[in-house]
Formats: C-alpha cells, structure tokens, sequence
C-alpha cells in the first residue's frame, strides 16, 4: 500500500487499508464502523489476517515492533491500538518510530477519542496518512446528512420531510439514529415519508423534552414554551421535562467548577469530550448567581411535578421560562 497523504478527514464510509490509519474523534459509533469496515475489506483480501489489539496507555515498549515483524508464515497483520488519548511515553516513542514508513504487510489502526497528548505524532500521522472523521453530530444538518447517506447505502429513499422528523425524534445519539434508520428499512417498503417516522417515532417523549431544554439553554424563551406547550399537547409528561432541564443544569455546573482541557475534564467529570465543550460555551453565558437560582429552582420544579403542586403543568413551563431568560445575550 502506497503512501497516502490526508488533507481532510474522510468519512468512516470511505475508509480503506493503508499503513497507518487514524480515527480521530469522541464518537465511538464512526470509530466502530471504521474498524467493522477495514477489518472486513482485509479478511477479504487477506484470509489468514492476524489482528492484535493494545491499549496505548498500558503499552510495553517494543510491542508494535514484535506484532509488526515479518511472520514466518506471511500472515498479513492488523494492529488495533485504542486509547491514544492515554498513551504512555513507551508507546509514544514506538508508535513516532513507525509513522512515517509504517510496517510490511501490516495496517496500524489507531483510535484517538480527543485531546493532545502525544500532539507530535497525531501531526505526524495526520500529515502523511488517512484520518477518519468521528466527531460527534452536533448540528441538525449534519444529522439529516447521516440519515440521508444511510438510506442511500441501503438502496432506499427517505423523503426530505421524514429526514427531519426522524432527527428530531431520534436524534441525540448517533448511534440510536442510526439504528432508527435501520429499524425502518427493515420494517416498511418503499419511500419513508414523515407518516412513517411519526408511526414508529412520534411519540419519544425524550426527544421533546431535550428539544425543550435545548431550546431554554439557548436563550430562546418563546421558542422553548412553544415547543413546551407542543409536547404537552400531545402526551408529554412534565417530570422528564423538567429532568432533561436539570440534566442540562448539572452538566454546566459540574464544567463551571473545573479547570482543564475538554478532553481532560471528559476524563475526570466521566464525560464525552465534545458535551464537555459545548457546556464551556454555554457556561459563558451564565453567571454562577443565575446558574444557582436556577439549579435550585428546577429542583423545587422537580418535587412539584412529581406531587407536590396541584398544577404541574404550570410548575414545568415556570421553570423553563425562568432558564430561557436567565441566559444572557450572545
């Protein structure tokens, strides 16, 4: 395999064996389906491939080396290494030894979650090798793109409409939406439209209550209480409302009390690396006096939804605009 350069991060989809290959991101869903993909074009190629498997942070020096040397029989190798994010300096100084030619008859799979230790050799890898793309999908475009490209990958059509029902009942998880879109290839015929999806998904009560937090964490009073007022009208009930507020609430003052890196407050705060992110943004927004008023509040909002007040519906749209206009201005 020749020596190919990496300009831009492909997608899992477009993966193919060479030396070094990098899957750089917090999303284990594309790290899996590269390493599913790769695996299965070189058992193709190569019947009697040979994986082995290493943990870059509890590596022992001269492993790479050992795993990669020629076999008496010429068995092709795969070397999967997780974990970069921890690396130790044994396998820093390994791994910097093979980046630049690779190893004969071996592929070096190598999976790194986010974060800059080792930052010479991510440069150097990234600089001459393939790098797979698995950042998480965060934006609603990039989603309806996902969904789009599975359907197309299963020789299906999915109508614009039903795309974006399917991302908003769905759409949290990459790995649940892809499983969504699974779900329907395999249980209708023909093109999906949003009848279909809102057959089999119109009723995800966490998928309302999290576009209703999503939109009071923004700032967006009107738009949270009307998508509020929307849930409730069609069956929502107000405790998981009020718990994907609190949810929110806990996730900024947890990043709010921590100093560090996003991948090392993912590490420390039990965390993916890009919701440690997006909370840092989002904390910038709040005071420590305002966040405290409103963790107090959703909590007193919690005992009211589950007995304590007469009017739950009330209790849950008092607190959700008391979040969506304690957020200061962009």
């Amino acid at each position: 395999m020749a020596k190919a350069a990496s300009s831009t991060a492909l997608s899992w989809r477009d993966v193919t064996p060479a030396p070094i290959v990098l899957l750089s991101g917090p999303e284990e869903y594309f790290a899996q389906r590269a390493r599913d993909l790769l695996r299965k074009q070189l058992r193709a190629a190569h019947p009697d491939l040979e994986v082995t498997s290493f943990d870059a942070g509890e590596y022992a020096p001269g492993s790479l080396a050992l795993a990669s040397s020629p076999s008496l029989f010429g068995e092709y190798k795969l070397l999967e290494v997780s974990r970069l994010e921890a690396m130790n300096d044994a396998f820093l100084t390994d791994a910097l030894a093979l980046a630049g030619s690779g190893a004969e008859d071996t592929v070096i799979l190598l999976r790194h979650a986010g974060g800059t230790r080792g930052k010479k050799l991510l440069d150097t890898v990234k600089a001459a090798w393939p790098v797979v793309d698995c950042q998480p999908l965060k934006k609603d475009t990039d989603k309806n793109a996902f969904v789009s490209a599975e359907f197309r990958a299963g020789g299906r059509r999915i109508e614009g409409p039903a795309v974006l029902a399917l991302v908003q009942a769905v759409g949290s998880q990459t790995a649940e939406l892809a499983a969504a879109c699974q779900q329907l290839m395999e249980d209708t015929s023909g093109a999906v439209t949003a009848e279909t999806v809102e057959q089999y998904y119109g009723g995800r009560v966490e998928a309302s209550a999290f576009k209703v937090a999503d939109k009071a964490l923004d700032g967006d009073a009107a738009g949270a209480l009307a998508t509020l007022r929307h849930a409730l009208a069609t069956g929502a009930d107000p405790v998981p409302l009020v718990a994907a507020l609190a949810a929110k609430l806990r996730t900024l003052a947890r990043v709010a009390g921590s100093r560090g890196s996003a991948a090392q407050l993912a590490r420390d705060l039990g965390m993916q690396p890009w919701l440690v992110e997006q909370a840092q943004r989002d904390i910038r927004r709040w005071t420590p006096e305002r966040l405290r008023i409103c963790i107090r509040a959703v909590a007193e909002a919690d005992a009211q939804v589950k007995g304590l007040s007469r009017d739950p519906v009330y209790a849950v749209e008092r607190i959700v605009h008391l979040v969506a206009t304690s957020v200061s201005a962009r």
